[in-house]
């Protein structure tokens, strides 16, 4: 009898459930506790310096009512990044990082894999192009372990026309949104899905024999469940807890 599927496990924004999200502490944290991919959100200061940051706003975590793109990576250093609501009041606070001192963890890591997502706050901000050379600077030298991913179609296309053999990933809110001429037109190796988007039952094939990331999932036996249906790797907060609930069916 075959063992029932596991699905691999994605550090959505580090190991944000116990550190400050983005920051190289979190990034740590989870490659320490054996997870081999990560997620990081980035987008680039008013002097065009990627930095690891989900909101478009800095005020939820750095209780500043400002936009990111609007500082400086100098007046950026000033503040720390921390999670009240997860964390409480007095939970930890860390320096916003920067996409270079990323990479700097990850060379250290050959092992890991990266889903740098290029946030459309940032292509808002700026163009495509402007980001994507920002990014691409940035993770040149370890590109061999980075995956491109965005929401935005647009800056996708760009990165494949620039970098065909780059991979990249497309990140949807429904499952629906697949079908689309200009999605089925990348021919991503990688979808990202959300986990409410997705059909109520089924098998889950991705198109292009793409595999297939679900987010945010932290039930492990939903995981399984989603393995069952298709799902190579779930993005979850918890990635060190879901890792050690996965185990010993599988070595994620």
């Amino acid at each position: 009898m075959s063992a029932a599927p596991v699905p691999g496990i994605v550090a959505h924004r580090g190991h944000s459930l116990k550190y400050p999200e983005n920051t190289l502490a979190a990034v740590c944290a989870a490659i320490d506790s054996g997870v081999h991919h990560v997620e990081v959100d980035v987008q680039l200061t008013a002097d065009r310096v990627p930095v690891l940051f989900h909101d478009r706003r800095l005020e939820r975590l750095c209780g500043v009512g400002r936009h990111v793109h609007e500082l400086t990576m100098r007046q950026l250093r000033s503040l720390r990044v921390s999670d009240r609501e997860r964390h409480g009041d007095h939970g930890p606070a860390e320096p916003i990082a920067t996409l270079a001192g990323f990479l700097g963890v990850l060379a250290r890591h050959p092992g890991v894999t990266a889903f740098i997502e290029v946030k459309r706050d940032a292509i808002d901000a700026y163009d495509v192009d402007a980001v994507y050379t920002a990014v691409w600077k940035a993770i040149r030298a370890q590109r061999r372990q980075c995956v491109l991913i965005s929401f935005s179609l647009e800056f996708l296309a760009h990165a494949r026309a620039r970098q065909p053999d780059m991979p990249i990933a497309l990140v949807v809110d429904r499952w629906q949104e697949l079908g689309q001429p200009a999605a089925q037109a990348l021919r991503a190796e990688y979808v990202f899905c959300d986990l409410h988007g997705l059909p109520p039952g089924g098998a889950l094939i991705a198109p292009h024999e793409a595999t297939l990331v679900v987010y945010e999932v932290a039930d492990p036996e939903l995981a399984r469940g989603l393995a069952a249906r298709g799902v190579h790797y779930v993005e979850t907060f918890a990635c060190a807890e879901m890792r050690q609930a996965l185990r010993p069916a599988a070595d994620v």
